[in-house]
């Protein structure tokens, strides 16, 4: 298959992930016979830098006739100023909308080498294997906000139509039914008006999937919930807001933040793939960040972009084998164990795909 991706390697240590990235899903045309043409274009403080703008016009055009597009992280404290007028974020933001990306796929991955790293007890990880759905397009990052007087009274409108909601409920149920056949709805109805709507929507589009099993949770008994018994869970689907803080306090599942992928889908095949973590400047330069969520990604491109789910699991497979192996990086090692670098992990996988 011959496809067209662009990658955005961002600030911070994503230059560093997507050059793994691009290592693997070369491993991945070599091993399938495909050609991927993959291209580089800035996006973020980078873009900022060199062009006054975070999504520059050239970027934006070539996204849009990508197949697929890979960003690696935006942002970083030298763009950190909250009242800038140019922020790396904005870019991210006008990314998904111009692309039309409304529903945000997390999986969180449990790979039974890296039980004992997560600061639960390994039997409550045994089993683990969750998908979140967020909806990406609407909420309270996207409602009408604003400053008064000399700031000493701002808002931020949490704002959500039924058409909103029913379309990242479809995208939420249709992959339950493809997976355990099970739901959860997370919201706030007893105390906001716009989850009660979000509620009532969820409810109605699920009445349509009777073999999908629904469930409705207020978010924080769920957060709590979600620790204590996440082997129960299956799909769960969360507003904007929710879902961002949720997913990320589902990473300790996991291990580490660098383990977890990410896909934002439209209605069409095109998509937008990041791993989860941000552009981590601490780190930066050094080699050691973790590439296993960018790897990742690139397996959720292959499968729902590029339509190759033979490949998607091949990664996936590979990613299990070398953490099986024992390879670390800095994020994964036991104290006083050595860690493994950001390239020669992506060269683990790569190699391991061209040995499948």
């Amino acid at each position: 298959m011959q496809a067209n991706i662009v990658l955005l390697p961002g600030d911070g240590i994503g230059p560093e992930v997507t050059a793994e990235a691009a290592r693997v899903l070369n491993a991945v045309a070599d091993l399938g016979g495909h050609e991927f043409q993959l291209e580089s274009h800035p996006m973020g403080g980078n873009a900022i830098d060199d062009f006054r703008n975070p999504l520059p016009p050239a970027t934006l055009a070539a996204c849009k006739a990508a197949d697929a597009v890979f960003l690696g992280a935006v942002g970083g404290p030298k763009w950190s100023d909250p009242t800038a007028e140019l922020r790396p974020e904005q870019g991210l933001l006008d990314l998904r909308a111009e692309l039309g990306l409304f529903a945000n796929l997390r999986p969180v991955p449990v790979f039974d080498s890296l039980v004992e790293l997560a600061p639960l007890k390994p039997e409550l990880l045994r089993g683990v294997d969750l998908l979140f759905v967020r909806e990406l397009t609407g909420g309270i990052y996207f409602g009408p906000r604003q400053e008064q007087g000399d700031g000493d009274v701002a808002y931020d409108t949490l704002v959500y139509s039924t058409a909103e909601v029913e379309r990242v409920a479809r995208v939420a149920l249709r992959a339950a039914r493809g997976r355990r056949g099970k739901l959860a709805s997370v919201d706030k109805a007893n105390v906001l008006a716009s989850m009660r709507l979000w509620r009532r929507a969820v409810t109605e589009v699920a009445s349509a999937y009777a073999d999908v099993e629904v469930s409705h949770h207020l978010v924080d008994a769920f957060a709590m919930q979600l620790m204590r018994s996440p082997a129960e869970y299956d799909v769960i689907l969360a507003g904007n807001m929710f879902g961002d803080i949720l997913s990320d306090e589902a990473a300790i599942l996991a291990g580490s933040l660098g383990m977890l992928p990410s896909a934002s889908l439209g209605s069409g095949r095109q998509g937008l793939y990041e791993p989860v973590h941000g552009s981590a400047p601490d780190i930066a330069g050094r080699g050691i960040a973790n590439p296993i969520g960018a790897i990742l990604s690139t397996a959720m491109l292959l499968r729902h972009s590029l339509h190759l789910e033979a490949e998607a699991g091949q990664v996936e497979a590979a990613v299990a084998a070398v953490l099986a192996d024992g390879l670390r990086t800095a994020d994964l090692a036991p104290p006083g164990q050595p860690a493994v670098s950001t390239k020669e992990t992506g060269r683990a996988v790569a190699a391991r795909l061209a040995g499948a």
